[in-house]
């Protein structure tokens, strides 16, 4: 498809021919080789920034960068209302065209999207419950990738010796939008966090055997690609994952720029760079600067100079920069310019590799209208709890027991991680009533094995007591299958046995969202998770919906929000 259409940002302006460079960030080509998860993501040698950016006041009096030196008209003062309107009207001729020029556009930024499958992983991502009102929730895992694998990717991650290496998934994050769209969940999972890998099939054939040993989850995106990513987290914390969204060094630049400036903070004045040349190079003075750009990239990237030097610094860094990027556009003055509009559907497209599901910039935008509809003091950003490693895994995180599965719980049952009662209606009986207790036959095995330790002794003979003390007289052990798996479940084989299985659930004490329909049962089948491995009532019961204070939960209207600077990266 040839190039975009030309167009002006000012009436009267000439329009001009976009024809982007070869070498523009931006732009990516596919690389191949051999990496390890250990690799610092902000590199040795990224180029460092001067000056310390522009302060947020004088910049806003500048204009956007994003403009690349066209004319940046000021949008007319109006209601909030009126331009957020007015902006949706100009995407949705832009991205809707239906003839002429209009059509050869969209086909020219749907062929700028690049894709690949959903999953590569064995196990079938179990379906969304609806609620009362029929409404499900959506799951988009972001993913970074650290890929040095075209000229503008090299000069921005620097670390020479890793050109052409295997990508790492240096950044990942897991948006949960609420089914009835009121709330936004954001975890993160920090990239030197130590996990199993699951069995994970390429594209192209290749076959990537689960790990026997605990691997950083970064290297999930060199086992075929994003897709292995996805599989990763669906093994770890049993959410279903709708869609992916990848991005590189290059794509957030030219984001960053498009978008234009946003404001971050900094306690003291920093400068990640220390004597052997580790840190992302970001230059900046104590209080509130405006970036974009390059500057974002390294904001995004810095580990070397926030708290104690680790990805946990980071991440914080990141729900910082994303829940400011929101209020900013959201003030409705980011983008009502049409050449910005059109700059920021380029950059988007020509930056972002997302799964099948999400082919064409019609399906990216009805997405982001889905978005739009949470407000921004509903917005929760969190990092997943977690605990450092010993000996050799020192500096390396694991999952913190408890802590972790009730936030990945939480999610999984669409409870708002933001604390304010949630307006969800309850959740509708199943078609078919339970029958009695006293006639519902469950099969309950001893699933509570993992990759470090044997099965709890007894535990299936436990909980099949507690059964028959709630009335379930027809319940049964089965010692044949002592296959190990994560957390507690209730799998049944039709329809009709869907209210005995919620009974099941509901003497138990386990949350309906693990009561699943599966073909691979033939009646109703119990399996005690290694999250039971302990005598007494299940661990995560309903009425505990409370965030733990581990996931450092970040409000989206917490303006007042600064990074700690490590006196180490100080000036």
């Amino acid at each position: 498809m040839g190039g975009p259409v030309g167009r002006s940002s000012t009436s009267g302006e000439k329009t001009r021919s976009r024809v982007r460079r070869a070498d523009r960030l931006g732009g990516g080509e596919g690389g191949s080789g051999t990496g390890g998860g250990s690799r610092d993501a902000e590199g040795g040698d990224a180029p460092a920034s001067g000056g310390g950016g522009r302060r947020a006041e004088g910049h806003r009096r500048g204009g956007s960068a994003g403009a690349r030196g066209r004319s940046s008209r000021r949008a007319p003062k109006s209601g909030k209302r009126r331009v957020l309107r007015w902006s949706a009207s100009v995407l949705a001729v832009l991205i809707l065209g239906t003839g002429g020029a209009g059509y050869l556009y969209y086909e020219y930024l749907n062929g700028n999207i690049k894709k690949e499958d959903l999953t590569l992983g064995d196990r079938q991502m179990a379906d969304h419950k609806a609620n009362a009102a029929g409404q499900t929730p959506l799951n988009i895992l972001l993913i970074g990738s650290d890929a040095r694998d075209s000229k503008a990717n090299q000069k921005l991650g620097g670390a020479k010796e890793t050109f052409g290496a295997t990508p790492l998934a240096d950044v990942q994050m897991l948006l949960h939008l609420s089914a009835d769209r009121s709330n936004l969940s954001v975890i993160s999972m920090p990239r030197d966090t130590m996990l199993k890998m699951p069995k994970c099939t390429a594209p192209d054939g290749e076959v990537f055997p689960a790990s026997t040993r605990d691997v950083q989850t970064n290297e999930s995106l060199g086992r075929g690609g994003p897709g292995c990513t996805v599989a990763t987290w669906y093994e770890l914390t049993g959410i279903r994952i709708d869609h992916f969204m990848m991005i590189d060094f290059a794509g957030v630049v030219s984001m960053a720029d498009a978008i234009g400036g946003v404001p971050v903070c900094v306690d003291a004045n920093i400068h990640s760079r220390s004597a052997d040349g580790k840190g992302s190079g970001l230059k900046l003075e104590k209080g509130t600067t405006s970036i974009q750009g390059e500057q974002a990239l390294q904001w995004l990237r810095t580990r070397y100079g926030f708290e104690d030097n680790t990805d946990l610094g980071r991440a914080k860094a990141q729900h910082q920069y994303m829940n400011s990027m929101v209020r900013e556009l959201r003030k409705g003055t980011k983008l009502t310019d049409p050449a910005k509009l059109m700059n920021l559907a380029e950059a988007a497209t020509d930056a972002l590799t997302v799964d099948k599901g999400l082919d064409t910039v019609k399906k990216l935008y009805d997405l982001a209208e889905e978005f739009k509809k949470v407000p921004t003091k509903r917005i929760t950003m969190s990092t997943m709890p977690n605990v450092y490693g010993t000996g050799v895994n020192s500096g390396r995180v694991y999952p913190k027991a408890g802590d972790a599965e009730q936030l990945f719980r939480m999610v999984r049952d669409d409870v708002p991680l933001d604390g304010k009662a949630s307006k969800r209606k309850k959740p509708e009986e199943p078609k078919d009533p339970s029958a009695p207790v006293g006639e519902i036959a469950v099969s309950v095995r001893n699933g509570t094995a993992t990759d470090a330790l044997g099965p709890a002794s007894g535990r299936a003979g436990h909980v099949a007591d507690q059964l028959k003390d709630a009335g379930f007289g027809r319940t049964t052990i089965d010692s044949g299958d002592v296959t190990g798996v994560a957390r507690t479940g209730i799998l049944y084989p039709s329809a009709d046995l869907e209210g005995d299985a919620q009974a099941v659930a509901k003497a138990l004490g386990v949350p309906l969202s693990q009561v699943k329909r599966s073909t691979d049962v033939s009646g109703i089948s119990l399996a005690v998770g290694a999250d039971w491995r302990e005598d007494g009532a299940y661990p995560v019961s309903k009425g505990t919906e409370k965030t733990p204070e581990s996931a450092g939960a970040l409000n989206g209207e917490e303006e007042g929000a600064c990074m700690k600077v490590n006196p180490n990266y100080t000036w």
